[in-house]
């Protein structure tokens, strides 16, 4: 399910979440719940795939060298929030997997790290 699908886009700059930071989470705790979800969801960019489990998005780049430049950007993003997404990188393009493993599901600190990549400016 696409819950990003038919919502208006925040804008540069203007989701509350990209101003927020990553709090530690410790197992056992309690994913989301699918409302917490769908409130969260449409404080996104568009382009995110969210659904209860994970937020995925997809960038297209013109090569490698983009694809692996704006990882790199996320990656040092990501050890400073101490939040670590899945990142792929091929030819042209990048995939972002967001989820806390811990809470076997999603938290809050996925959608501000999500929030914080759009806030990055893409590739």
């Amino acid at each position: 399910m696409d819950l990003a699908a038919g919502r208006a886009a925040p804008g540069p700059g203007r989701s509350a979440l990209a101003r927020e930071h990553c709090q530690p989470v410790r197992p056992g705790t309690s994913a989301l719940s699918h409302f917490d979800i769908e409130e969260l969801a449409d404080e996104l960019e568009p382009g995110w795939h969210v659904n209860d489990d994970l937020i995925r998005r997809e960038y297209v780049t013109h090569d490698f060298a983009e694809a692996f430049a704006f990882a790199t950007r996320i990656a040092l993003l990501a050890e400073a929030e101490g939040h670590h997404p899945e990142l792929t990188v091929a030819w042209g393009r990048l995939v972002v997997t967001l989820s806390t493993h811990a809470a076997r599901g999603l938290t809050r600190n996925d959608f501000v790290l999500a929030a914080r990549i759009d806030a990055l400016g893409g590739p």
